[in-house]
């Protein structure tokens, strides 16, 4: 009856060639039984334990007597009786061990809460008026060129550009200086407003920005406007590139290590007036292309009494760095043209190189958030290639999505974010949040993974217990990786000073692979 189902569902076309329809069922039949094998072989894995030892304690409760009890009872009380001064070593000596290991455990940290600076409506920049201002004070080649790369970018129409209105900037420094103080003290406000933190609780600061370091610095700002306290520990990272937000994450919290009962404000942002490229060269014109105004400030807390309040818990800090490579350390970097005009360019080398990053990277992070079944398959792969030099045997590629339910990926580009997808087999749906982010806010820079988080947060989709993983790539080059866990589940309608709340209605949009500009 099967074959003869098989043959009646066959049809021919009028070249001759047998319909391809029914011969697909198959395979993505077979494909979701394989599906199922490995979510069976996961949960067995990983209960492996449970399903050991349940049998075994309850097959020593069978065989445990009455009369076996009343022995252990008596052996007991007799020690008590006649060995007291060993029953007292043995006891300070577990008091003694529990109390050094409680205290050699590193503090948690907490993630009270986020913000994201949604700059004012009058900055809102689209495409085309980027490509027209570059032909206007560049020439029309780049600024061709410049249509053709924000048609594949992935960008929309409503993403934020300060100084376009005088591109380029007459005064680039105070221009510069502007638009940093507008987007630190618009997040920051909006960060105190919601947690209801005092300034002067906070003992450490951090800000991360790549290429614009005034004197005295922006961490130094932070302190004069807020009025913070004489011993805060500050901070001012420049030069870290797209990925020093995860940087900041760690560094803060190695600070709250060290330093008890305090808050960790993070300030991560870029400028984008003190990037803008007026030259030719056009591995330096992709800059003016993707980058865009944003930044977002985080507080972070070691104080035990914080843990109901907060939202996310710091489980892992995981960071790679491939300066030592010569070609990983050039394929993104500051630097002048043939005329003197300085930019940043972007090699050819980016996407291989950030492709070997991202491998080093996930190496170190797998075994500490990745279930014990796909540590072994992937061992099992490795050992395979390696010492049994079976070639034939492709690389296994863990499955992240059976340790995180959220995905947010550095809003780099388009092709970026494709590669990510392709690379960790990750679905639309765990791209969305980072895809939106790019399409709405553009690329900005560090702080582009809390852009993506709070997408999440509006969108409802935050639940106690789920886990979330930041990755971002920065010139260097470096890979870093932060691993949250949610504290509690997070209700849309309750949040404060959300850049999405009032427009998460319109979201997702569809994508093409090319968006001509509007006519």
């Amino acid at each position: 009856m099967a074959s003869q189902d098989q043959k009646s569902n066959t049809t021919k076309t009028p070249n001759g060639e047998h319909d391809q329809k029914n011969q697909v069922q198959p395979d993505f039949r077979s494909s979701i039984r394989l599906k199922y094998v490995k979510l069976g072989c996961h949960y067995l894995i990983s209960n492996a334990m449970y399903l050991l030892t349940i049998p075994l304690l309850l097959a020593v409760a069978a065989n445990l007597s009455t009369s076996h009890v009343h022995r252990i009872l008596e052996t007991c009380n007799y020690h008590l009786r006649y060995n007291v001064l060993a029953v007292t070593v043995c006891t300070s000596l577990m008091a003694v061990l529990a109390t050094v290991y409680f205290m050699s455990r590193p503090r948690t940290v907490y993630l009270v809460d986020f913000s994201c600076y949604k700059p004012d409506s009058s900055l809102l920049s689209t495409r085309e008026t980027v490509s027209q201002k570059v032909s206007a004070i560049i020439d029309e080649v780049s600024g061709v060129f410049t249509k053709k790369v924000l048609e594949r970018s992935g960008l929309g129409d409503r993403t934020y550009a300060p100084g376009l209105q005088d591109f380029p900037p007459k005064r680039p420094f105070e221009s510069a200086k502007e638009e940093a103080e507008a987007v630190i003290y618009g997040a920051i406000d909006n960060l105190f407003d919601k947690t209801g933190v005092n300034p002067k609780d906070v003992g450490i600061v951090v800000v991360n920005i790549s290429a614009f370091n005034p004197t005295p610095s922006l961490s130094s700002m932070i302190v004069n406007r807020y009025k913070l306290r004489g011993d805060v520990v500050s901070c001012n990272l420049g030069g870290m590139g797209c990925s020093a937000g995860i940087i900041s994450i760690d560094l803060a919290k190695r600070l709250l290590q060290v330093t008890p009962n305090t808050y960790a404000l993070v300030m991560s942002l870029e400028c984008v007036t003190a990037n803008y490229y007026t030259g030719k060269d056009r591995s330096k014109l992709l800059t003016n292309c993707l980058f865009r105004m944003g930044g977002a400030a985080i507080l972070l807390s070691n104080r035990s009494s914080d843990r109901r309040r907060s939202k996310y818990e710091l489980m892992h800090t995981v960071r790679t760095h491939k300066g030592a490579d010569d070609r990983a350390y050039r394929c993104v970097s500051q630097e002048e043209d043939a005329e003197g005009k300085l930019g940043i360019s972007l090699t050819r080398d980016l996407m291989p190189v950030a492709g070997e990053t991202l491998q080093a990277n996930i190496t170190t992070l797998g075994p500490l958030v990745l279930p014990a079944s796909e540590q072994i398959l992937f061992l099992a792969t490795l050992v395979a290639r390696k010492v049994l030099k079976m070639k034939k045997v492709r690389p296994y590629v863990p499955d992240f999505k059976m340790a995180f339910e959220h995905f947010c990926i550095h809003t780099g580009g388009r092709g970026v974010l494709d590669q990510m997808e392709k690379n960790l087999r990750l679905t639309e749906s765990d791209m969305e949040p980072s895809r939106m982010t790019l399409y709405r806010f553009g690329n900005t820079s560090s702080s582009s993974l809390w852009y993506e988080l709070a997408y999440a947060e509006a969108k409802g989709r935050i639940r106690k217990g789920d886990r979330v993983w930041q990755l971002a790539f920065g010139s260097g080059f470096k890979c870093n990786s932060g691993v949250w866990r949610a504290l509690k589940t997070v209700d849309p309608k309750k949040e404060k000073h959300n850049p999405w709340s009032d427009e998460i209605h319109q979201f997702p949009v569809s994508l093409q692979e090319t968006m001509p500009f509007p006519a």
